[in-house]
């Protein structure tokens, strides 16, 4: 198996369009991962709301909004 630093050295060692592509297919790997984080984090979510047997209603959104339309500024 391959250290890190052989990894690296691998990787320079690639033409610039190669190494232009695994970039690329990791930086796609990772969006992909966060994705997957958020919709994994949501599930468990959900599955929480549905075990515990929370509702929620517009009522409990009811005042939630800050009804100003913003702060002073003094000019």
């Amino acid at each position: 198996m391959m250290n890190l630093q052989e990894i690296i050295n691998s990787i320079n060692n690639l033409p610039t369009e190669e190494q232009d592509y695994l970039f690329e297919f990791m930086r796609q790997k990772k969006e992909e991962s966060r994705g997957d984080n958020f919709w994994q984090g949501l599930q468990k979510f959900r599955q929480v709301i549905q075990s515990e047997g929370i509702i929620f209603t517009d009522e409990d959104f009811a005042d939630l909004r800050d009804p100003s339309v913003g702060r002073e500024i003094d000019l």
